[in-house]
């Protein structure tokens, strides 16, 4: 098993940035993959930002250039940071972690940017 806890999401004005973290712990040598994903009441969940299995990173192309995915091996922990934030960026955003059996989502984390 894998839990994923989220945090560091908020209210925050436009262009203004946050960063999400994500504590990772359980089975972890089994995930390969892991992302950042959001979603709205109107959209299905997308990824925003994410690690693929041989460690390049990819972004949705609505992100690219303003968010960065990064992680910390040391601390189990993976981040993302949101800068130039915008009003389409409001979303329940989930860590997400794969192994070639499972997929683990964390409980979301609100960001709301206000125009």
């Amino acid at each position: 098993q894998v839990q994923l806890v989220e945090s560091g999401g908020g209210l925050v004005q436009a262009g203004g940035s946050l960063r999400l973290s994500c504590a990772v712990s359980g089975s972890i040598f089994s995930i390969n993959v892991m992302g950042w994903y959001r979603q709205t009441p109107e959209k299905h969940r997308e990824l925003v930002a994410g690690f693929t299995s041989g460690g390049r990173t990819n972004y949705a192309d609505s992100v690219k250039g303003r968010f960065t995915i990064s992680r910390d091996n040391a601390k189990n922990t993976m981040y993302l940071q949101m800068n130039s934030l915008k009003p389409e960026d409001t979303a329940v955003y989930y860590c997400n972690a794969a192994s070639p059996a499972m997929n683990y989502w964390g409980q979301g984390t609100q960001v709301t940017v206000s125009s």
